[in-house]
């Protein structure tokens, strides 16, 4: 299966007022996780500007389980659920490391587009092949990992 793993330490920066991981610093890691999953797979930035397509995000969706905290060990968990002719959509899952407690499920939509006119264009085959589709939800996906 094409699924990426990163661990994550959680350090001040990541806090928020209330003293745990910050909302923003979720969709700042799924950004991350799939730019460095997109580079394990062949297809680093300097790839997409060669070809002048890209991604860019039209929705994010994350659903928080548990907090994390300061010091905390977290994996981060991507990969491509499904195809479209321009979209792609990508499923994330975040759990704590040491105590293997869910903290939050999320997906993106991204759109491929021509980075010189903006306009959305098909996703080339040779892309989707470097990314299969990993046919399960976050849960599952979850509880495979963490096994």
């Amino acid at each position: 299966m094409n699924i990426y793993t990163q661990q994550i330490v959680i350090g001040q920066d990541d806090i928020d007022m209330q003293r745990r991981v910050s909302n923003l610093r979720y969709v700042a890691w799924m950004q991350d996780v799939a730019v460095a999953h997109s580079a394990v797979c062949g297809w680093p930035m300097e790839r997409y500007e060669s070809i002048s397509q890209g991604w860019v995000v039209r929705q994010h969706t994350i659903t928080y389980k548990r907090p994390a905290f300061l010091g905390d060990v977290v994996t981060a968990a991507t990969w491509i659920a499904s195809y479209a002719s321009r979209r792609s959509l990508r499923r994330y899952v975040f759990w704590n490391t040491e105590e293997k407690n869910l903290l939050a499920e999320a997906e993106t939509q991204w759109v491929f587009i021509d980075m010189v006119s903006g306009k959305p264009v098909s996703v080339p085959e040779e892309l989707q092949t470097s990314f299969p589709v990993v046919d399960k939800d976050a849960t599952a996906i979850f509880k495979m990992l963490c096994a």
